[in-house]
């Protein structure tokens, strides 16, 4: 299906219905595609079940006995000299 922006202001909640049944929403803006509605896959919704996965990778990352990576602080330092200058 493809609709104008301007008309689906007023359908949003049906045309979220839809996409999540497995139809393709196209919004278009002048007469072109501009944006798709689908469906968003492999969110946990369930806050019990994902914590589970959480806990399950962390204690998967702590088994492997990988090192910490960078902190935020310098995670982009191979972007600068010793000088601090851009390379």
């Amino acid at each position: 299906m493809r609709i104008s922006v301007k008309e689906a202001e007023g359908q949003l909640t049906e045309l979220v219905r839809l996409a999540n049944q497995g139809e393709e929403i196209v919004l278009t803006q002048d007469g072109q595609p501009a944006v798709r509605l689908e469906p968003v896959t492999g969110f946990i919704k369930d806050p019990v079940k994902r914590g589970e996965l959480i806990r399950r990778l962390q204690e998967e990352v702590r088994r492997k006995n990988l090192p910490p990576g960078p902190d935020a602080a310098h995670s982009q330092d191979f972007l600068y000299d010793e000088d601090g200058l851009p390379k």
